[in-house]
């Protein structure tokens, strides 16, 4: 295992009975990246953080935390490590200051460093000005930023969020959105969801799980590119037939669309972009867009699930 990740992976099974929920998942994470864990229920991805956490043995597989085993060596690896679990942690029933008091003394933050410590986590949630209010007389997302104070309080290599904006209204999921943005410039961050928007807002690299198995693994960027389709979106002032579209060089297939638009699905080179624009000058089709499609990240994501045949769930 190599030092530079700080979060490391291997080969992780979990097994149920004859079935498995995990199935041969590795992960990796370094400095500076926030990965969303992407999957729809029932995908695998709460056993995948149970595990990560240190809350749940894989049946087989390796897991490092900064370097150090988290199987051989819990205790040492989890300082490396903060945890948001979907439903906060939290004592409604204590002050905010009380309750990252509580949790800076489970972390052995001696009475310096765990001032310093609570002061920084809640600047850096926004907290500082409820720290003397019940935690259950806040909002819950307020309630949230408490959950991901206790995670960050110790300065962990590693921070896990598992559904960090379930439940929030619209502004509060914009805010921790930024928060989790800001974590991910000095943390490495694991954002589980199977909100796509959430992905998109905030995440570096996504990972994809369905059935137990990682079907992607890449950046944003990458995820978009290999799944480009060779389609392109042309609108017209004096729109031709379909008949028409069809007669040119490199196109297979068209789909009208609305106001003179229509989606065209062609061999994936730039000659039949080129054939396009020299047709429309030539019939005086007007042409005023001729873009290539990017396909969406729920598309993708629906793509890539649907692709996986159901017979591996029993696999």
């Amino acid at each position: 295992m190599t030092a530079k990740f700080l979060v490391e992976a291997r080969h992780l099974y979990r097994r149920y009975g004859g079935a498995y929920a995990v199935n041969d998942i590795s992960l990796t994470l370094r400095q500076g990246e926030v990965l969303g864990l992407l999957g729809p229920n029932g995908a695998g991805k709460s056993t995948t953080m149970r595990m990560l956490t240190g809350n749940l043995a894989p049946s087989a597989g390796e897991i490092h935390i900064n370097g150090i085993d988290l199987l051989d060596q819990p205790r040492q690896a989890k300082r490396h490590l903060g945890y948001l679990p979907e439903q906060p942690p939290v004592y409604r029933d204590l002050r905010v200051d009380e309750y990252l008091g509580y949790c800076a003394r489970l972390h052995g933050l001696k009475s310096g460093k765990a001032a310093s410590a609570m002061a920084d986590a809640l600047e850096r949630c926004a907290l500082t000005d409820v720290r003397r209010r019940l935690i259950g007389n806040l909002s819950k997302g307020y309630q949230q930023r408490v959950g991901i104070a206790q995670a960050i309080l110790h300065r962990p290599a590693a921070v896990i969020l598992d559904e960090p904006t379930v439940g929030l209204d619209p502004i509060q999921i914009r805010e921790i959105r930024g928060l989790i943005r800001e974590l991910g410039r000095e943390h490495a961050v694991i954002l589980s969801t199977h909100i796509l928007p959430e992905v998109q807002a905030v995440c570096d690299r996504v990972q994809m799980i369905h059935q137990g198995r990682t079907v992607f693994d890449d950046t944003l960027d990458g995820l978009e590119n290999r799944h480009a389709e060779p389609v392109l979106v042309a609108a017209f002032e004096h729109p031709p037939a379909e008949a028409a579209l069809l007669m040119i060089t490199g196109v297979e297939a068209v789909e009208p669309l609305a106001d003179g638009r229509f989606r065209i699905r062609h061999r994936d080179d730039t000659r039949s972009a080129a054939a396009l624009a020299e047709a429309a000058a030539e019939g005086d089709w007007g042409l005023t867009e001729l873009t290539p499609e990017r396909a969406t990240l729920e598309q993708i994501f629906v793509d890539l699930v649907h692709r996986e045949p159901d017979s591996e769930a029993a696999a």
